[in-house]
């Protein structure tokens, strides 16, 4: 669904309107006998009402629908309110980040070793939504500044595990409290603890869903 097309829906039938105005004083224009050759007039305009109505009438039906899908609980209206939504959480948290000196992407690598422990390149990738070129120029950038180190996988000679420094656990323990903290004080001023729990379990509940179709949409069109 083309939810910006249906923003711009109200639009539309304002513009279409206004054309329908213009169609129908032509049309009386160009049918002055029309009806009864006494009251050609007189039947024309009581035709050309009637008409008019009706498609306000439509008009005012169509809008409605239009209005009522982006409220009201409709599939639109919830995926505009979980996106602002979304875009505003977002944009506190990288604030939160930026003011610890540390860009998004690297905050994101040194807290997937913090707690997830070492992890290959491509596994630091898929888990902080980097690709295979943007993650490894991460690594190297944290590895040039101490942060990280690769060491040699135990059974894999190819393979090359990213750990923490001494250093960058220091470094991602002080900076995750921070940021921790800055997002604990949101939490706390907009939800109860009840109403967190309800929350997580119906993001999760869309989001599988989606995921779900979106896969199934994806086999399909392979199939």
């Amino acid at each position: 669904m083309d939810v910006f097309a249906e923003l711009r829906g109200e639009e539309r039938h304002k513009r279409r309107a206004a054309l329908i105005d213009i169609s129908l004083a032509r049309l009386g224009e160009q049918h002055e006998n029309f009806g009864h050759p006494h009251f050609g007039h007189l039947s024309l305009d009581i035709y050309l009402n009637v008409k008019y109505l009706d498609i306000k009438q439509y008009i005012r039906k169509m809008s409605k629908q239009k209005s009522d899908s982006l409220t009201g609980g409709s599939g639109v209206h919830v995926f505009l309110v979980l996106w602002k939504a979304a875009r505003a959480a977002e944009g506190y948290a990288e604030k939160s980040i930026s003011e610890l000196e540390m860009c998004g992407s690297d905050f994101a690598v040194l807290e997937a070793l913090l707690h997830k422990g070492p992890l290959l390149v491509n596994e630091i990738g898929r888990k902080v939504l980097l690709t295979s070129g943007s993650i490894t120029v991460a690594v190297d950038r944290l590895e040039t500044k101490g942060l990280v180190e690769r060491r040699a996988h135990g059974t894999d000679r190819r393979a090359r595990i990213v750990h923490l420094t001494k250093e960058g656990r220091k470094v991602i323990t002080r900076a995750y409290a921070d940021h921790a903290a800055d997002m604990e004080r949101l939490a706390s001023a907009s939800l109860t603890r009840a109403e967190r729990k309800t929350l997580i379990g119906l993001l999760k509940k869309i989001g599988y869903e989606a995921a779900g179709a979106l896969e199934q949409s994806e086999e399909e069109s392979t199939a």
